[in-house]
This record gives structure tokens, sequence and C-alpha cells, in this order.
């Protein structure tokens, strides 16, 4: 029905930079808030970052002015631009959307997690 799929992880020196993409497909009415979520080895899954459908943003004090959230809604698409990186924020970076879809009976809605893309942080 939906799917999330995820881009753009990977290997970086502290102080770099990644891009993350999740693109949204399916038999999707509309999508409303869409966000980036991390879970590092032994903590719980936290907000990195959100974005709502009229663009407005919000972000985890820890990676303000660094990461910077955003859409392309004719695409479906999410982007977490993720620059100047430090160790700590090496994690598994999950991407959420809140998705109004088809299911073959009837619009419904739901929220769907992406698989999830290694993002790891070197010193």
């Amino acid at each position: 029905q939906v799917q999330l799929v995820e881009s753009g992880g990977g290997l970086v020196q502290a102080g770099g930079s990644l891009r993350l993409s999740c693109a949204a497909s399916g038999s999707i009415l509309r999508i409303n808030a869409m966000g980036w979520y991390r879970q590092a080895p032994g903590k719980q899954r936290e907000l990195v970052a959100g974005i709502i459908s009229a663009g407005s943003t919000n972000y985890a004090d820890s990676v303000k002015g660094r990461f910077t959230i955003s859409r392309d809604n004719a695409k479906n698409t999410v982007y977490l631009q993720m620059n100047s990186l430090k160790p700590e924020d090496t994690a598994v970076y999950y991407c959420n959307a809140d998705i109004e879809y088809y299911n073959g009976k009837f619009y419904t809605k739901y929220g769907y997690w992406g698989q999830g893309t290694q993002v790891t942080v070197s010193s």
C-alpha cells in the first residue's frame, strides 16, 4: 500500500556532511507531518526534526543550526541535510510520515516508518 524508502546514510568524519532522503510511494492522498528520528545503541528513539505540510519545522536542541529538514510535496519526499556532524550524531536514522492513503476500500490514515539508515560519524 504505502512504503517509505530511505537513502543517504554512511560513514563520515566529524565535521562532515550527509544528506538523507526518504521517499513515500503508494496510493497516497496526502502526507501531513514528516519527520526524522534517530536511535543510538542502548538509547531510545528520539525526534531529530519535523516538518508539516505547510513547511513549518522544529528541531531537537542538539541539532539546531546544524541540520535542516525540507520536503518536496510533489515528490512525496523529505530530506535531512546534516552539516558539522559530530560523533554523537551516530545512530540509525528513521523517517516517519503521517499519510492519508487509499487501502482499496476507503481512505484512511497511518503513521509509517522507513526501514532506517545508518549514520556513523568518526572522530
